[in-house]
């Protein structure tokens, strides 16, 4: 029986990795895209898909996105992010509100949207986090504080929804070989090496071990971090 699932970023990375991972399977899709441009982008890429377009970076933007999903949802993963790294003192304050709007907010006002969606399937909500939303190192403090809170508004869904049958987990993954990884060592002025890092599949087949987890158990939080890999 195919189940449903929302997935946010989906258009790049470990979003792109685990949407046409449930599509093959034959789940249905429910994606957002920033602009009428992008949704048209993967609504070729998902021609199967439900696309709904809402701007992360604009929260307000999701209001009401509920009313324009259908019948249950198994899972909303939550893996679309933003990132911008910068000491306190050279913080710009557009840079801390985008990060703190499409990884924080955003996915809280999104999770509302669809919670009656996702109460009606008994389903689950995955936060894909980061390893600093548990450790905020030198340079990242408002992407670690992003990803804090979102901790937190997992932890605070988990304790409200236990008793509507919702499962809330969040995936903590390190460093992950995806253009935003890229991005990051561009920023840090180092040498982008894929292999060091763990492969987005791996990131993937943790989210669906989550989400199709059978019923009366869960997984509230699980870290991901990266090997060594022979030869590397």
């Amino acid at each position: 029986m195919s189940r449903t699932h929302v997935v946010t970023g989906a258009g790049s990375g470990i979003g792109l990795a685990l949407a046409r991972r449930l599509a093959e399977r034959g789940d249905r899709l429910v994606l957002l895209a920033r602009s009428d441009a992008r949704a048209a982008e993967l609504a070729r890429t998902f021609p199967d898909a439900q696309v709904l377009v809402a701007d992360l970076a604009d929260p307000g933007t999701l209001n009401g996105l509920g009313r324009q999903v259908d019948g249950p949802v198994d899972s909303v993963v939550h893996v679309a992010g933003v990132v911008e790294l910068a000491p306190v003192e050279r913080l710009r304050l557009a840079e801390w509100e985008e990060q703190l709007a499409v990884n924080l907010t955003a996915p809280a006002v999104l999770t509302r949207e669809l919670l009656p969606h996702v109460r009606a399937a008994r389903g689950t909500v995955v936060f894909v986090n980061s390893s600093a939303g548990l450790v905020a190192n030198a340079g990242w403090s408002a992407y670690a504080a992003s990803k804090s809170g979102l901790r937190a508004l997992a932890d605070a869904l988990r304790a409200e929804e236990v008793d509507h049958g919702v499962r809330v987990s969040t995936v903590y993954p390190s460093r992950t070989a995806t253009p935003m990884q890229e991005k990051v060592h561009e920023q840090e002025g180092r040498t982008y090496d894929a292999s060091r890092w763990i492969d987005p599949e791996t990131v993937v087949d943790t989210i669906l071990h989550v989400v199709d987890l059978p019923v009366g158990a869960t997984i509230p939080d699980v870290t991901l971090r990266p090997v060594p890999r022979p030869g590397t």
